[in-house]
């Protein structure tokens, strides 16, 4: 009994000292350091693109960063990361913050933290206008002869990969020309974010094709990916709220997507 309650008193002493309680979360360190680190892509409109001329990003963002580094009070430092590398860089804790598109998913999860949803989202096709009603439903898709088209490493590949298992798949590297490879005719097909598809249509007017992107084959969300620190995530949190109640969100996003 005598060894037990000096256990617990010393536990008790564990967390109740001020070594402790005054440990810096990583919210401390942002601010004490004057930067955030954004991890971004960069080749994700609309949500993030990188010139390798000017080595600057752009994209919703982009411009999201540089709101939020203004609310923290500190310069934004961007991080260029790729989707099949993105989970190693952020587990070498190569940036504070992953943005550019990222969807929730539980693996992701496991590593760190997610931020409040910024959008609801799902997997839709974008084709050819002129074979837009071809590709409706997963069974349209999966069929011989149908090429479908995946960038390398993110959650595009691994939906296709486990829906698809009659129609040809192809891994493209460069998610910027991408779409270029459907309207020349070199693919058929690309299932992506419903997002990303109301973009490339709007980019590709009258040759490519969003397929009902009001009505996803599944379900996900876009958020923001935290290095696990629960202040950071609830200033993020905080500060989107806000952003959503005072307007300045849905004028970023208005810029972007409409």
């Amino acid at each position: 009994m005598i060894r037990i309650l000096a256990c617990l008193a010393a536990a008790f002493f564990l967390v109740s000292s001020p070594a402790h309680s005054q440990q810096a979360s990583r919210l401390d360190e942002i601010m004490k350091r004057g930067t955030l680190r954004v991890g971004l892509t960069g080749d994700y409109l609309p949500f993030s693109s990188f010139d390798a001329v000017t080595s600057k990003f752009r994209g919703f963002d982009v411009d999201m960063a540089e709101a939020l580094g203004k609310a923290l009070g500190v310069k934004v430092e961007y991080v260029h990361t790729a989707w099949p590398q993105m989970t190693r860089d952020f587990e070498a804790d190569n940036f504070d913050i992953a943005m550019g598109g990222v969807s929730i998913t539980l693996d992701r999860q496991k590593k760190g933290l997610f931020s409040s949803p910024i959008m609801r989202e799902g997997k839709t096709p974008i084709a050819r206008c002129t074979d837009r009603g071809k590709y409706q439903t997963i069974a349209d898709i999966d069929k011989p002869g149908t090429r479908v088209i995946v960038n390398s490493g993110g959650t595009n590949e691994r939906f296709a990969r486990a829906n698809v298992k009659n129609a040809e798949i192809r891994v493209y590297n460069d998610n910027v020309t991408i779409f270029d490879e459907i309207a020349k005719g070199d693919a058929d097909l690309m299932i992506t974010d419903a997002s990303e598809t109301r973009y490339q249509q709007k980019l590709h007017a009258g040759v490519l094709c969003a397929v009902h992107p009001e009505k996803p084959f599944d379900f996900a969300e876009k958020a923001y990916w935290l290095q696990r620190d629960f202040a950071l995530k609830a200033f993020v949190d905080q500060w989107l709220h806000i952003a959503v109640e005072d307007g300045s969100f849905k004028k970023i996003y208005a810029a972007w997507f409409e």
